[in-house]
């Protein structure tokens, strides 16, 4: 049997998917059957550090302790819940017990005792030892949906209105889930829509029967949300990206809510003239001619890594070298295998994670852009201002590339600024001599050396990267006497400019 290497886990468990969708209702307290210190974790630590969230204020654990694992964490359970309701937390409250991976490991299944202790209190059980975040999260929507809502929804019952839209799947600890869900419902009101409800984001217990009043449903992500929006009966699309994307997505919605044609093409006329302006002159400008020429790498959650793809491939012309999605496909490149692609030879720009931060350090990939596309990282995204989807985040990323095309040029521009000797950061002698007019001959290895060098540069850079690589190589030669610029003279230039 042979034992596979994992490295930088991307994905979590199940168990903290269950907990960022339990986690947005007010109205439920989590008791996490875990050990002491576990909540410092979930309810604290990694919250702040993916997206600078609060601590869980709706959530306890049962802070299971060594003789617990030994007499059965019952004990510690019934103690959790009795301090919580001396305390009046529970009051108003629905009470969930969820199972981690350490109560998992010792078969504490709580299901019959907190019947007992509460007849209103659930117990899920999330396989955290087997299951992913993803399929935790959608779990978690399904029994909150069969818990909650559906035995109080009459069979067969119609939507409300035919406007009305459900909005499935932002939750606590979801990358953007700000901006882009401020851009998802100014779209669905756009063309006359009407949110409905924001589910877990803006949900409740209370709140959770109302999503059969939609007449449809958007789900923000490819990785959970489909099975609630399939289990509602009701047609459902994903959340667009890109500009063609989501002028399909528009015209598809306004015929599920019966929005008037006029209406919805007013709608995205006006949005050309007004959110995609700016990709309009960007496009037409003298930078159109740059998105051909440089290559990027994606790795995101599903619904990022096929719109990015569809966005800056099918749209500007980029080219993708190569994606990883989460849930991953067997096809798409593992951890190990991303860290192996961006040592060798890493894309201009990388959309990603820590982790892929992390590779790019190792490898000195100066050259490369990073732009966070996913947790985990320690990187904030609270605002409304930084969509991924739809027009304005269309808008966005263009923006973004833009800015760093103008950073990769300025930073390849070959030009030297010498300050007088004797001045602070300048030389302690002379100024340098005046480079020579004269060319230098170069040995076969030098120059196969520099035209290596030169390819794993980013193709917009490269001229400027050329011209002083030679500088500096030449400058090396005469100084030393050399006839000739050679292989070490190369590599001497090469390690300089890093």
């Amino acid at each position: 049997m042979g034992i596979q290497l994992i490295r930088d886990i991307s994905d979590s468990s199940s168990y903290w998917g269950a907990s960022w969708v339990f986690g947005c209702f007010p109205d439920i307290h989590i008791v996490c059957d875990a050990p002491i210190g576990c909540y410092n974790l979930l309810g604290m630590a990694v919250t702040n550090y993916t997206d600078a969230l609060p601590h869980m204020a709706n959530l306890t654990p049962t802070s299971i302790r060594e003789e617990d694992v030994i007499q059965g964490t019952a004990k510690a359970l019934i103690r959790t819940i009795d301090d919580l309701r001396s305390l009046g937390t529970l009051e108003g409250k629905r009470l969930v017990v969820v199972s981690t991976a350490e109560s998992e490991m010792i078969s504490a299944d709580h299901g019959r005792l907190v019947a007992q202790i509460d007849p209103e209190a659930r117990f899920f059980w999330s396989q955290s030892l087997e299951q992913d975040e993803w399929i935790g999260r959608d779990r978690a929507l399904l029994f909150a949906w069969e818990e909650y809502g559906q035995p109080f929804v009459p069979p067969e019952a119609p939507p409300k209105a035919p406007n009305l839209v459900n909005i499935i799947g932002p939750s606590l600890g979801c990358f953007n889930a700000p901006a882009d869900l401020y851009e998802l419902r100014r779209l669905v009101e756009g063309i006359g829509g009407e949110v409905n409800l924001v589910y877990p984001y803006e949900g409740s217990v209370a709140s959770t029967p109302r999503l059969a009043d939609a007449a449809a449903s958007v789900v923000m992500y490819h990785e959970f949300g489909a099975p609630l929006a399939q289990a509602l009966g009701r047609p459902y699309l994903f959340a667009p990206f890109g500009v063609f994307g989501t002028t399909a997505f528009l015209r598809d919605l306004g015929r599920l809510i019966g929005a008037p044609e006029a209406q919805v093409e007013a709608f995205i006329a006006r949005e050309k003239r007004t959110t995609l302006r700016p990709v309009w002159d960007l496009w037409r400008g003298p930078q159109s001619d740059w998105f051909a020429t440089v290559d990027c790498a994606i790795v995101a959650g599903r619904s990022y890594v096929e719109g990015l793809r569809q966005f800056l491939g099918d749209e500007l012309g980029m080219k993708v070298a190569w994606s990883s999605g989460r849930p991953r496909r067997e096809d798409e490149p593992d951890n190990i295998e991303i860290r192996r692609r961006l040592h060798s030879k890493a894309p201009a720009f990388v959309f990603g994670s820590i982790n892929e931060k992390i590779y790019l350090a190792e490898a000195n990939a100066r050259a490369t852009h990073y732009i966070p596309a996913t947790f985990p990282g320690p990187v904030v995204r609270r605002t409304t201002g930084t969509p991924f989807m739809g027009y304005a985040g269309a808008a966005n990323i263009m923006q973004e590339l833009v800015n760093r095309f103008y950073e990769m040029v300025f930073n390849f521009l070959p030009v030297d600024l010498v300050k007088p000797a004797g001045a602070p950061g300048g030389p302690a002698g002379p100024p340098p001599a005046s480079v020579s007019a004269e060319t230098i001959p170069w040995t076969k290895e030098a120059a196969e050396r520099l035209n290596v060098a030169i390819e794993q540069v980013p193709f917009l850079a490269r001229i400027s990267a050329s011209r002083s690589l030679r500088l500096a190589a030449e400058q090396a030669a005469r100084a030393r006497g050399s006839a000739q610029v050679t292989f070490d003279l190369v590599e001497a230039a090469i390690a300089q400019g890093e």
